[in-house]
């Protein structure tokens, strides 16, 4: 089923204009695939995803790990500004990028963050306390510039 869904998501991108991930997930289900947005996230970081001026592409064909826009070219683009509320940060992003850019922060593994949650231009990031909340904040704001 993994396979299948690669292939169709693979399809879609190259035959179309995708510019969120929801939409991406509605494309889906419409081929009878149903996945959650955890799953699609997945599925995106593996199939070397990223999100460009025109929406959702895939990297080339010759991709690996270092072609895939990492956190820093991810927060350079779409990042605008990171606020902390006691344990919580909430990063405020370009409209319809909350989604790769929670993506990109949760494949980066940093050991303050717990996860995160996104809407359409504002991204919930959990962290265990506020001083890892802080430690956080700051790396962020490095990365966004």
């Amino acid at each position: 089923m993994k396979q299948q869904r690669h292939s169709a998501i693979r399809d879609m991108l190259a035959n179309s204009t995708v510019t969120s991930q929801d939409e991406l997930r509605r494309k889906l289900q419409k081929r009878g695939f149903t996945v959650t947005q955890a799953t699609l996230s997945r599925d995106m970081h593996e199939l070397h995803i990223f999100k460009g001026a025109n929406g959702y592409a895939l990297a080339g064909p010759d991709a690996n790990d270092d072609d895939v826009p990492a956190i820093k070219e991810t927060l350079e683009s779409f990042g605008l500004e990171v606020k902390q509320a006691q344990n919580l940060l909430i990063v405020i992003t370009t409209t319809g990028s909350a989604q790769p850019v929670a993506a990109a922060l949760d494949y980066e593994d940093w050991p303050e963050l717990m996860g995160s949650i996104a809407g359409d231009d504002t991204v919930l990031v959990i962290c265990a306390d506020a001083a890892q909340a802080e430690v956080l904040k700051q790396r962020m704001e490095g990365l966004i510039g």
